[in-house]
């Protein structure tokens, strides 16, 4: 152990340092994914990280690989100020995007090995096709698979409503593009009335996605109150719009129940979230524009249909009033026919109704003549009838004749002049009165003997 030469730690890394030079003195192109990308002081540090393809692929290739996916590879990168202040303005207007985590970039470097910070590859290049092309591989994936869920396009369907007044913005709160909304709907030329409610988000950055679609959820929760959604992105650079080409946001507007939308681009740039809108316009002051044509739309139709109506009513008054004017020719004509016919009518009902009221005389004389000469005979049949009538009574009345009855023996007792039936009802001393058939008999009770 003490015959073998030892070797300080600045030593060894001397030694490995020049063995790098000596072996690796060229530049290299390397393929990586950004784990981690910052800036300090003009100079751009990186994290580079390469992931299993077979778990990355199970992963999914619409989401971040490195969520789900094993690195097998990991090294640090940096880009000094010198180069850095080149390639990113280059690599920007390019891409349309920052160097951002997650990004996968194809860049030109050298080995280097410091002995007090040990290994980094120094970045020289960065060709902006190569993300380019995962860019546009990662956007057609998530399109293939928006369109496969069969929510591509959902909100293309959705009509929007005829008065579009009632407005959510989702904006930065301090964003200049959002006030030149405001303006734009507030001085409309026509003197329409919106009403806006602003739920701020990020829009810019890594949180575009988790902000956005928080104040999606928000309105969703007061969806009745507004008739449409507006997202729209002021001002900020070009290379800000990787956070709007992800797939939980594009579902999340694609499956949202109320027309949205969106600003938030310019003339070239279309993202993910244009594409799933409702509606797509460049500007924030487009998409006020946009409003406000549609609704002038509208009043042009209900314009249009106030003039059609008001023709069709004044087509209909004067084919109306030819009419009347027709039939006020007419009817004297027609009124002289018809009291004509009436007239007719009523004299040959006044015939008929004369005739049969003279029959109904001439039958009605005939009967008085019978009657009067069946009179005398109905007559004395009747007297006959009623004289034999009132001998039976006369006879039956005689039968009942109290005299004859006292002639037979009977008597009648009274008392006060009305007959005794039951000897319960005198009292001793009551005077009562015996009629017979020859005179009368007073008498008086007297009690009986105890």
């Amino acid at each position: 152990m003490n015959s073998e030469k030892r070797l300080t730690l600045y030593e060894l890394n001397s030694l490995v340092r020049e063995v790098l030079e000596c072996e690796m003195p060229d530049e290299y192109w390397v393929e990586a994914e950004l784990s981690e990308c910052r800036e300090s002081r003009g100079h751009c540090y990186m994290e580079l990280v390469q992931y299993d393809e077979e778990t990355a692929g199970k992963a999914g290739s619409a989401r971040t690989s490195s969520q789900f996916a094993t690195p097998i590879a990991k090294a640090s990168a940096r880009c000094w100020a010198s180069k850095w202040m080149l390639i990113r303005p280059y690599f920007e207007r390019t891409t349309g995007q920052r160097l951002h985590v997650g990004m996968k970039v194809l860049l030109k470097v050298y080995a280097q090995f410091h002995e007090a910070y040990g290994f980094s590859w120094i970045v020289t290049d960065i060709d902006p096709t190569y993300t380019l092309g995962d860019m546009a591989r990662k956007r057609q994936e998530i399109i293939r698979q928006l369109k496969e869920e069969g929510v591509f396009d959902l909100q293309r369907e959705l009509r929007l409503p005829l008065f579009c007044q009632r407005i959510a913005v989702i904006s930065s709160e301090t964003a200049a593009g959002y006030g030149d909304f405001c303006n734009q709907l507030a001085n409309n030329p026509y003197g329409f009335k919106f009403e806006t409610h602003l739920f701020p988000a990020i829009m810019q950055g890594d949180d575009v996605e988790h902000s956005v679609i928080n104040a999606l959820e928000r309105i969703y929760n007061e969806q009745l109150a507004f008739d449409a959604v507006v997202i729209i992105r002021g001002g900020g650079a070009t290379s800000d719009l990787s956070g709007f080409d992800t797939l939980s946001l594009a579902e999340n507007v694609a499956n949202f129940p109320i027309p949205i939308i969106t600003g938030i681009g310019h003339d070239r740039d279309e993202s993910i979230l244009d594409m799933v809108s409702h509606t797509r316009v460049k500007t924030p002051t487009a998409a006020a524009t946009f409003l406000i044509d549609h609704l002038k739309a509208v009043m042009d139709i209900l314009n249009d249909s106030q003039e059609q109506i008001l023709r069709l009513a004044q087509q209909k008054l004067t084919y109306y009033k030819s009419q009347f004017a027709t039939v006020a020719e007419l009817l004297p004509r027609l009124f002289s026919n018809v009291k004509i016919r009436q007239e007719a009518r009523l004299d040959a009902l006044n015939s008929r109704i004369t005739s049969h009221a003279q029959q109904k005389i001439l039958n009605s004389q005939l009967s008085i003549v019978n009657l009067e000469n069946r009179l005398p005979i109905l007559l004395d049949r009747r007297l006959m009838t009623e004289r034999h009538r009132l001998q039976l009574i006369e006879e039956k009345a005689k039968s009942f004749d109290p005299a004859l009855l006292l002639s037979r023996g009977y008597s009648i007792t009274l008392k006060d002049g009305r007959a005794i039936h039951d000897a319960a009802v005198l009292r001793p001393g009551d005077e009562i009165e015996t009629r017979l058939a020859n005179g009368t008999v007073k008498s008086k009770v007297i009690p009986e003997n105890p």
